[in-house]
């Protein structure tokens, strides 16, 4: 059977049943479809070959472990992944964003919760959709110093190259760059960017602008593009 465009589908990749029926139970009552794999390797062949809208992501899976899960599907599909990570497993929710994930929530997990994280990840991959298929001729750009941001086509260059982001890495980019030589918290990133309160966890920002930084800078220890501003946030510089 074809699947129908309005209904958001959604990977659960977790080997626990009952955490999976009472996913399935709660994202279907939400009117969102739903595909199960209960280990890392079906995980990669699922989301390759069915191409969800969203994917919830355990880290401790048979056969392949969620990270290398993330990464692999990473290479492949610029599609949103939330990490569900246990209470003291602090180093995996910095590895899953490193590797590319967008998201993370702690078990055990307010369902409403998720539900609100699942719908604002969501909105943010529909706004990208939207904007890459309107046949708007206007390019809308945003350049600052080397770096350009193609708001069109979600793209971003340096220096006239390429640069692969995921999608919360390029909206962490075009709302610095946006407002260029303004120090912006971490705390207004993670409401105008993530879209909800993180309840403190600034973390989350500071691995992300690092994984940018990464990509986009030649020398990371000397930033010439994203700045920190020391206690405070982050900033692009505009000269």
């Amino acid at each position: 059977m074809e699947e129908t465009t309005d209904k958001k589908t959604i990977l659960i990749v977790d080997d626990e049943k009952p955490i999976v029926d009472i996913l399935v139970y709660n994202l279907e009552k939400e009117g969102y479809k739903t595909l199960e794999a209960n280990d890392g390797v079906t995980a990669v062949e699922t989301a390759l070959n069915k191409k969800p809208d969203l994917i919830l992501l355990d880290i401790m899976l048979p056969k392949m472990d969620g990270l290398t899960v993330c990464k692999k599907i990473r290479s492949s599909l610029n599609v949103p992944i939330l990490m569900l990570t246990a209470k003291d497993e602090e180093i995996d929710k910095i590895l899953g964003l490193e590797l590319g994930a967008d998201d993370y929530i702690t078990k055990p997990f307010s369902v409403r919760e998720l539900m609100a994280r699942i719908k604002a990840n969501l909105r943010k991959s529909e706004i990208k959709e939207n904007i890459v298929n309107d046949n708007n001729p206007k390019t809308k750009k945003i350049i600052v110093g080397p770096l350009e941001l193609d708001l069109d086509k979600f793209e971003a260059k340096v220096d006239g190259e390429v640069i692969d982001l995921t999608l919360r890495e390029f909206e962490v980019l075009k709302f610095l760059a946006s407002q260029a030589g303004q120090v912006i918290t971490r705390e207004v990133l993670l409401e105008k960017v993530w879209g909800y309160e993180y309840y403190g966890d600034i973390r989350t920002v500071d691995v992300t602008v690092r994984r940018i930084r990464g990509k986009i800078e030649k020398d990371t220890t000397n930033p010439r593009i994203l700045i920190t501003k020391r206690g405070v946030g982050y900033y692009i510089r505009n000269n």
